[in-house]
């Protein structure tokens, strides 16, 4: 393509993740496929300057009311739109984590008036992980999303896998489309015939069938030019190479390697995930555990000062696991005694205090298992803006905080990685 004077320069993508794993998911799939990107955890000041051809904003959205939601994608999108976005990206859970309620609807709508279009795709997919779209029903591992674990999620239960009718019921009007796969075999210039097609017709959301990372090639070069697309970080890892082939994104160079990070390492387990729980049981067996108990810390028989000091504790004699993760028997148990935001915001907050006195203790590595608690602890641990490391596993980095001290953490979704996942990761630092 000749010299790299010929490349632009501007933000070519503006993200805004409705959580701060999310974020980190989508920052992965763009750096590693030659996109750098900082991963900035809530909106930056208005001064800090953009060099990079992306920018990841992570909130804590997903299951918060509807309004507030959309107010603060707003605050976001109104940033990287005056620092020259291009596009936008809107990224979700790869399960479309929701409710009739919101909150995906509500801030695609509001995004798209942001950007002044009225048509976008919906592009859960993220075919690496298990999760494809066909005849507009999502998939998780070839098994509809309704009759997975999902269904039974204490936040967002997944009851419905058609994906029209998911978003239909969040906006209340009848107008999101499909394209199904026998267009998208056709390539990206059909595609982009149908979506055109679909614009004419009055639809504001579109749904695209998506089997295969070859699929989303194909919706990439498609949607090159539309001014917002929302999703799941899937299509990440198409995107830098749909902006290549239009002549718009630079080679890129070789990623920063990890920092040195001895000593041992703390692993915080708030999510309930099935893929957690086995992660949970494996880790066990290597490390010093720790168990928080929600029912207790609401009555005062213990406190987060007492599990913090014995985790402090036990990571003087190796790696640490701080965990809530239960069963979903027992985790109906505790929601129906203290109720649902109770329950998780006393099992976050703990977190969140544990994780502060293990870093002020000397502890550099952490790895967070659940999106909710993820945020928390990030902002407990005063982060705000991630380079984006090396894969973990699909959908999951590590990502460095050059903060004073400097942190290696991995903030991983409930339900991404194997059962070894957190001694896989722990076994990549150097």
């Amino acid at each position: 393509m000749g010299n790299e004077g010929q490349y632009t320069h501007e933000l070519l993508l503006g993200c805004i993740a409705d959580d701060v794993t999310g974020a980190s998911d989508m920052g992965l799939s763009l750096s590693a496929n030659g996109m750098p990107t900082p991963l900035f955890l809530g909106v930056p000041a208005a001064q800090r300057a953009v060099s990079t051809p992306a920018v990841i904003i992570a909130l804590k959205i997903r299951t918060i009311a509807a309004t507030d939601a959309v107010q603060q994608a707003g605050e976001a999108a109104n940033w990287l739109l005056a620092h020259g976005a291009r596009q936008l990206y809107y990224k979700y859970c790869s399960t479309f984590d929701s409710s009739p309620a919101g909150n995906i609807g509500p801030v695609t709508d509001k995004l798209l008036q942001l950007v002044d279009d009225d048509m976008t795709v919906l592009l859960p997919a993220f075919p690496a992980n298990g999760r494809t779209v066909r005849s507009g029903n999502l998939y998780v591992n070839d098994v509809l999303l309704s009759d997975t674990s999902m269904r039974n999620h204490p936040l967002t239960p997944m009851t419905e896998s058609y994906l029209p009718a998911l978003m239909q019921a969040q906006t209340e009007t009848d107008n999101t489309g499909l394209v199904t796969c026998d267009t998208v075999d056709q390539g990206s210039r059909a595609l982009r015939h149908a979506l055109d097609e679909r614009r004419s017709d009055g639809k504001r959301f579109v749904v695209v069938d998506t089997r295969s990372d070859s699929d989303l090639e194909v919706i990439a070069d498609a949607t090159t030019d539309l001014k917002l697309m929302p999703g799941a970080s899937g299509v990440g890892e198409a995107i830098p190479g749909a902006l290549r082939r239009r002549g718009l994104l630079a080679p890129h160079d070789a990623a920063e390697p990890m920092p040195q990070m001895p000593g041992h390492a703390a692993v915080l387990a708030g999510s309930c995930s099935e893929a957690t729980r086995a992660q949970v049981a494996v880790f066990q067996r290597s490390s010093n555990s720790i168990v928080i108990n929600p029912q207790q810390l609401h009555a005062g028989q213990t406190t987060p000062r007492q599990i913090a000091d014995a985790a402090v504790r036990a990571s003087q004699y190796g790696d640490v696991l701080v965990y809530s993760s239960a069963s979903p028997e027992k985790l109906r148990v505790v929601q129906h005694q203290l109720g649902i935001a109770e329950s998780a915001t006393l099992v976050e907050d703990t977190l969140a205090y544990v994780a502060r006195q293990l870093c002020d203790s000397g502890i550099r590595k952490f790895i967070i298992a659940g999106g909710e608690t993820s945020g928390a602890v990030s902002q407990a641990l005063g982060v705000s803006e991630f380079a984006i490391g090396p894969q973990i596993a699909p959908g999951v980095p590590w990502l460095v905080s050059h903060s004073n001290p400097t942190l290696c953490i991995a903030l991983k979704s409930g339900n991404f990685g194997a059962p070894d996942f957190f001694q896989h990761a722990l076994a990549m630092l150097p």
